[in-house]
C-alpha cells in the first residue's frame, strides 16, 4: 500500500493547489476607527457559468486519527472552494496534481497539517480529499460555487495511507 508523508502547510508547499488562508506574513489596514486590522483579499473565489459564490456551515461530526486509509478524491470544476476552520482546530489537507483531465495521478498525492489559524481555497479542478478533521465535531466555514450545472467529479481508488 503506498503511503503518504504529511508536510506542515506553507503558502509555498500548496501554490501549486490554491492558497493558505491565514493572517501571518499579510499586509493589512486599519478599520473601524483602527479597532481592527483588515487582511484584505486573501484569496479570490473561481467561479463559472451561472452561479455566484456562497458561504455554508460544514460540521464534521467524525473525527480523523493518524494513520488514516483514503480511497476517492473529489474535485469542483467550476469553482474554488475555501474552508476555514471556525474553531482554530487544526486539520488534515490532502491533494493531487492531475495525471489526466479526467483523473488525479495517484503518484503525486500531499497530505498537509494545518495549524488550526490556516484555512485553505483549492482552486477550481484541483483534485482533494473530503473534509479531514481530527476533532469532532468541528466547525468550517466554507466559500464556495452554488449554481447551475455539474460541479463535483469523484475518483475511487485503492486504499493509500496518510502517515
Amino acid at each position: 500500500m503506498q503511503s503518504i508523508q504529511i508536510q506542515k502547510l506553507t503558502r509555498e508547499n500548496f501554490a501549486a493547489f490554491g492558497e493558505v488562508i491565514s493572517c501571518h506574513e499579510q499586509d493589512f489596514f486599519h478599520i473601524n476607527d483602527a479597532h481592527t486590522e483588515r487582511y484584505h483579499a486573501l484569496v479570490e473565489t473561481e467561479i463559472s457559468g451561472n452561479a455566484k459564490a456562497g458561504i455554508s456551515i460544514f460540521r464534521n461530526i467524525k473525527a480523523t486519527s493518524l494513520p488514516v486509509k483514503i480511497s476517492l478524491l473529489e474535485r469542483h470544476p467550476q469553482g474554488s472552494q475555501a474552508f476555514i476552520p471556525m474553531q482554530g482546530q487544526a486539520f488534515l489537507v490532502v491533494v493531487a496534481k492531475a495525471l489526466n483531465p479526467q483523473q488525479p495521478d495517484l503518484n503525486q498525492i500531499y497530505a498537509f497539517i494545518t495549524d488550526g489559524n490556516q484555512g485553505v481555497n483549492y482552486r477550481a479542478g484541483t483534485w482533494h480529499h473530503p473534509l479531514l478533521s481530527f476533532e469532532a465535531p468541528s466547525t468550517f466555514a466554507v466559500v464556495d460555487r452554488i449554481g447551475d450545472g455539474h460541479n463535483c467529479d469523484v475518483y475511487h481508488f485503492s486504499e493509500i495511507q496518510i502517515t
